[in-house]
């Protein structure tokens, strides 16, 4: 198993940025795909980026896509999420998630592929 922890959201102006971290327990992080999702009150979580086992492949939804960088440090247990150009449609609770795959180079993008999530990390940004 492994447990999650977000930090690094808060309240920016529209243009700023913010970076995202997802602390990972556990020993076997580098076993994980990993991703980022949000979810706004009363809506569905929604995909943001994902990241491979090996970091070599990422994927991003097309409303962050050239804004938002997701990367991660296997040494660290961590994985980041970059968010450049930020817009007030960005403001939500970002989610981080794991699952354990065998595939180095997969990456997962639906909410039903992770079995672990963070509690969440607010960002708000303001116009």
């Amino acid at each position: 198993q492994v447990q999650l922890v977000e930090s690094g959201g808060g309240l920016v102006q529209a243009g700023g940025s913010l970076r995202l971290s997802c602390a990972a327990s556990g020993r076997t992080f580098g076993n994980y795909a990993m991703g980022w999702f949000r979810q706004a009150p009363g809506k569905e979580r929604d995909f943001v980026a994902a990241v491979s086992r090996n970091g070599v492949s990422t994927y991003y939804a097309d409303s962050v896509k050239g804004r938002f960088t997701i990367s991660r440090d296997n040494a660290k247990n961590t994985v980041y999420l970059q968010m450049n150009g930020l817009k007030p449609e960005d403001t939500t609770v970002y989610y981080c998630a794991a699952d354990r795959v065998t595939n180095t180079m997969v990456v997962l993008t639906s909410t039903t592929q992770y079995n672990y999530w963070g509690q969440g990390t607010q960002v708000t940004v303001s116009s």
